[in-house]
């Protein structure tokens, strides 16, 4: 999936940085996605192993990321050992959270 054609047209991120912030992403899910789901089609389920520094890592990365991708909701839950990362979209962006998703268990499987 190294197209970035599901990459939407409203995101402010510079072209030239957007291949960078998903590398950024899929590095994040290749070493910690534990599990996915999609309770509603509106919001994918994330569950990273914790550790060090990952709680910061994960908050640092939602953050930017809402700054350049509005339509994006995440919702932290850390625990001890697990971070569960819930991302949300608008109904407009649903094909995004699909790319997104397939990515992740794609990024997921060769961690």
């Amino acid at each position: 999936m190294s197209d970035l054609t599901w990459v939407p047209q409203s995101c402010t991120l510079p072209t030239e940085e957007q291949p960078l912030r998903i590398a950024e992403w899929d590095a994040l899910f290749s070493g910690r996605l534990r599990s996915l789901s999609r309770p509603e089609p509106l919001h994918l389920r994330l569950d990273l192993a914790g550790g060090p520094g990952v709680e910061e890592r994960v908050r640092d990365l939602a953050e930017r990321e809402s700054g350049c991708c509005s339509f994006f909701a995440f919702t932290l839950t850390p625990d001890e050992d697990l971070i569960r990362l819930v991302i949300s979209v608008d109904q407009p962006h649903t094909a995004v959270l699909d790319a997104l998703a397939s990515r992740t268990a794609d990024a997921g499987e060769q961690g």
